[in-house]
């Protein structure tokens, strides 16, 4: 069973916070998250509130990410039904916050702005407004409007990202690199046990393969518009690779001996990225990347340099 997550940075989600700041908001995110979705009068009933502190505590809610609703034709006009989006919630600050003797640099990359790709069908690219190009068309990667991407997808192959080196700019020393992103398998429709083999690279130099369980579908993504399909892909999970001294890790956890001395950043005037399912990966699953107006972040493919001076 699937279990999404949201990590919360009090310098930059406040409104986040803010909608965990009532007591009467928790009973309802507990609430949701314990019975399921509800109309507004079945939280009111549950919790002996009137209805008119529910609907306001929903809104501001529903503001903050922390639940999503859906308008459904009832006996006598509509309801609105409440979902929770969140199975646990984590308060933490960002690990690179500056000190006297460093500096974190940060670059965020919008998804459609790819410099290379190889990709093989079922493929595809949508913006927050439609389909961009044809569906399953490799060569709609090529399209122009790949720049308004926020979701693409593709069975094997890889997408390519070219980030400048800001570090060696400035000529301060790289003591962690990490990428951030969304990610998941794909398949067509959804299920949620569909394994894959997503492998990132650093200027040529494999990285490090993150199996995803699957293809998330059992509920919308906070952020995925309204119009595209429930049952297509709709959040995945955020990722962050992190390269050290002493190799590469995954959500904290070390999976290859690959280390920025190996990745030679020095001599490189960019560091390119590099996601993709290899043609001879154990699990060939395909891969969504969501950007910005999909899944449950509402992020760019993010790259934080940590510095020392």
């Amino acid at each position: 069973m699937s279990r999404n997550f949201l990590v919360v940075d009090p310098e930059d989600d406040i409104e986040v916070l803010k909608g965990l700041a009532s007591p009467v908001r928790v009973k309802i995110l507990k609430l949701l998250h314990v019975k399921g979705a509800l109309n507004v009068n079945d939280i009111a009933d549950a919790l002996d509130l009137p209805q008119s502190t529910v609907s306001s505590n929903v809104q501001i809610l529903e503001t903050a990410g922390l639940i999503r609703t859906e308008t459904q034709k009832a006996r006598k006009g509509n309801q609105k039904i409440c979902h929770s989006t969140f199975d646990e919630i984590m308060v933490m600050f960002k690990a690179g916050v500056a000190v006297s003797n460093s500096d974190t640099i940060e670059v965020s990359m919008p998804l459609g702005l790819y410099t290379s790709c190889e990709v093989s069908s079922p493929c595809g690219l949508c913006s927050v407004d439609g389909i961009i190009g044809l569906l399953d068309v490799p060569d709609t990667f090529l399209d122009p409007d790949r720049m308004k991407a926020g979701l693409i997808w593709f069975t094997r192959g890889y997408v390519e990202y070219q980030f400048p080196n800001n570090a060696k700019l400035a000529k301060n020393e790289i003591e962690t690199m990490e990428f951030s992103m969304e990610l998941s398998s794909e398949v067509p429709g959804t299920s949620a046990d569909w394994p894959s083999d997503i492998t990132v690279s650093v200027n040529g130099q494999d990285v490090g393969t993150w199996t995803s369980p699957g293809d998330f579908g059992d509920k919308r993504g906070v952020y995925t518009p309204s119009w595209w399909k429930l049952k297509g892909s709709q959040y995945g999970k955020l990722k962050s690779w992190r390269i050290t001294a002493t190799g590469t890790f995954v959500d904290g956890v070390k999976i290859s001996p690959v280390s920025l001395k190996d990745l030679d950043l020095e001599t490189h005037h960019s560091i390119r990225l590099r996601i993709g399912v290899r043609e001879d990966a154990r699990h060939p699953g395909g891969i969504n990347i969501f950007g910005r107006g999909y899944g449950n972040y509402d992020q760019d493919i993010v790259l934080r340099l940590q510095t020392k001076r």
